[in-house]
């Protein structure tokens, strides 16, 4: 398409060459407005702009298309103020004018001029022509007035497939898939037929609602009518379909089904994998996507960016950040977000701290990702550094930066500094608390060891409490002691998500270290008759660019006899330098003895025995686990650091701890 309008242009060109130098173009009107309207339907509008300035007497035709040519262009303040212009010569509007005129007042969300437009159509009784119609549907749409858009399509005397089509994709795009789904049910009893375009709005609805069975028939559906539904999107909308209802087999037969994949083909895909978790495969398909040289573009790099930090692959991280600078994605302040959160979630805040720095006009997710990554490696007072730094900037704390710094002051256990912004929040920046930020409070409060402040906070705010608030405060609980209330904020987590079996296991474990056995038992049946799974500890440790994994108790990896022949050199030698095992972290009514071998099948030492093995003296170790460390491989791990003179960098399912000459960062406060 784009070469066959090259070579109309190409021709127009050589066309225009020949009526100058021919002197046909002298004072020819008809001719001039012909070749202005040419260039502007080619999107060429400072040539059309030159001719058209040339034309003394311009007609309706010429002025709808040079309008027409800005609106399409990405020049829709242009084609606003021709608008004006021509209204201004004496020439009135017409049926071809207002379409394009509602859909740069739509583009650029200019309400109020919106509105002014629709009351000119409404004068000029032109409201029931179809074509300004669904200029008015579309542009009430991109306003998120659809409301008003669905007031006006119920007034339409006729309708069309783009009339359905604009109310279809205007409540997907306004994040009420369900209402689109009840337009195409109402386009159906109207007897219309989808198009590829109700197609690709309502496969974006059934991806919004995981609507998987409507999802299949409308694939069943595009197969049968492949033949007379062709659209280039179709099988990429279907792949993200079939992503976002987890159903990774479906979009993998699709995606391997297309013979010449597109670089939206490959993101749908690699974001799929990453979405679910399956951070290996999104890294494998990126680098076959890369040697099938497909373009990589900016949002194949914050996805594959987003997979890195999931496994810890801070090397392949760093080799991603370089390939991006290569292809001059630097600038881009998303990406640059993206590199600032994989470099802190990977361990390495100093870098994190440079891709901030080197980013030079920062906005507020920006700022928002650089205080989290202080807060999640427990530097708390650097986070409220950060935080005075942006307000001195003259930036205004939205509720993410402030949802970032309760948080940081929570892991940093800054009570007086967290209660403080809390507290003047609504006062200093109008932010009303919302539940992210009371549930930062609760934690901070509760983790402080300030449990009955924190349950009065939860019983007296001004929104409903939360499961995840409800969750926090019986971490709180867990770690206090405090049993009376971990059963009642158990009880409210219980009810308020059922399927949720960290708040079992965590009950569970509060009764276990009272050595109340029946009652772990009585939540273990709970846990099996719901049929919840606990998920098993998991490592993730990268070496030489490579990401290996470990499950407790793991025996399947390569190198298995050597890393449980240095777990046993290790804890030979912990012995003798006064390590003593803390099985109040094993949760089983078992013998002492066995308890302390089950610590030793604690993936995170798995993990660190291969990176011991496998790497040189004096290598940082950067491990990732996907649950929260347990006391005595806090402990060993302290040990490790300065037995082996190495740096461990861990990331629990909480926060970071840096392990350094037999000390961590958190302080023993996590």
């Amino acid at each position: 398409m784009e070469k066959w309008k090259n070579g109309v242009n190409l021709e127009g060109q050589k066309l225009h060459a020949l009526m100058v130098t021919s002197g046909n173009l002298l004072n020819n009107t008809y001719l001039s407005t012909k070749l202005a309207a040419f260039y502007a339907n080619c999107g060429r509008m400072a040539q059309a702009q030159v001719i058209f300035d040339g034309i003394l007497l311009k007609n309706s035709f010429l002025w709808n298309f040079m309008i027409r040519g800005y609106a399409c262009n990405e020049c829709s303040l242009k084609a606003l103020v021709l608008y004006r212009e021509m209204l201004s010569f004496g020439q009135k509007a017409d049926n071809f004018t207002y379409p394009f005129v509602l859909k740069a007042c739509g583009d650029l969300l200019l309400v109020e001029t919106g509105r002014r437009v629709h009351s000119e159509v409404v004068v000029s009784g032109l409201e029931s022509d179809i074509y300004v119609a669904n200029a008015l549907l579309a542009m009430y749409s991109k306003f998120g007035h659809m409301g008003l858009a669905r007031m006006l399509f119920d007034r339409m005397l006729e309708r069309d497939l783009i009339s359905w089509n604009t109310m279809i994709s205007g409540y997907v795009k306004n994040n009420n898939p369900r209402k689109a789904l009840e337009v195409f049910e109402e386009m159906g009893k109207a007897g219309l037929k989808a198009d590829g375009t109700t197609l690709l709005g309502i496969l974006s609805a059934c991806a919004e609602l995981l609507a998987l069975k409507l999802g299949k028939e409308i694939h069943a559906y595009v197969v049968r009518k492949s033949v007379e539904i062709h659209n280039e999107f179709l099988t990429n909308s279907l792949i993200e379909m079939y992503c976002n209802c987890k159903s990774l087999a479906y979009s993998r037969r699709l995606f391997d089904g297309v013979k010449w994949k597109d670089t939206v083909s490959w993101n749908c895909m690699i974001r799929g994998y990453e979405q679910n978790g399956d951070a290996f495969e999104s890294l494998r398909l990126f680098c076959r996507m890369v040697m099938e040289g497909a373009e990589v573009d900016e949002v194949t790099i914050i996805t594959i960016l987003g997979a890195c930090d999931q496994i810890n692959a801070l090397q392949f991280g760093m080799s991603v950040h370089s390939c991006l600078v290569k292809k001059g994605f630097g600038a881009n302040i998303i990406v640059g977000t993206a590199l600032i959160d994989m470099y802190s979630k990977c361990g390495s805040l100093s870098c994190s701290r440079r891709v901030f720095d080197e980013i030079p006009r920062k906005n507020l997710v920006a700022w928002s990702a650089m205080i989290s990554g202080y807060g999640a490696h427990g530097r708390g007072e650097e986070a409220i550094s950060c935080y005075h730094e942006l307000v001195a900037n003259n930036f205004t704390p939205d509720e993410g930066v402030l949802t970032s710094v309760l948080s940081a002051c929570s892991h940093a256990g800054l009570v007086n500094e967290g209660k403080h912004i809390f507290n003047r929040m609504t006062i200093e920046y109008n932010v009303k608390p919302g539940l992210a930020h009371y549930s930062c409070l609760v934690d901070l409060l509760g983790r402080a060891g300030h449990v009955d402040e924190a349950y009065e906070l939860i019983k007296t705010m001004e929104v409903k409490p939360s499961s995840d608030i409800w969750a926090a405060f019986l971490s709180a609980c867990r770690l206090h002691k405090n049993v009376k209330l971990a059963e009642v904020s158990a009880q409210k987590v219980f009810e308020m998500h059922p399927k949720g079996v960290g708040s079992y296991i965590c009950l569970s474990n509060i009764y276990a270290s009272e050595k109340r056995w029946d009652d772990v038992e009585r939540v273990r049946a709970m846990v099996r008759s719901k049929g919840l799974k606990k998920p098993p500890g998991c490592s993730f440790v990268e070496v030489d660019k490579m990401v290996h994994r470990f499950l407790v108790g793991d025996k399947s990896h390569p190198q298995t006899h050597d890393v449980y022949a240095k777990l046993k050199e290790l804890n030979l030698r912990l012995t003798e330098a006064g390590y003593k095992p803390d099985t109040t972290s094993v949760f089983y009514d078992v013998e002492a003895e066995v308890k302390e071998k089950m610590l030793w099948d604690h993936s995170e030492r798995l993990a660190i025995a291969f990176a011991l093995i496998n790497t040189g003296p004096g290598t940082t170790i950067r491990i990732t686990k996907n649950l929260r460390v347990c006391n005595d491989c806090h402990t060993v791990t302290k040990m490790i650091s300065e037995l082996m003179n190495r740096e461990i960098v861990m990331r629990d399912i909480h926060r970071f701890h840096h392990f350094r000459h037999g000390f961590c960062s958190c302080g023993d406060y996590w």
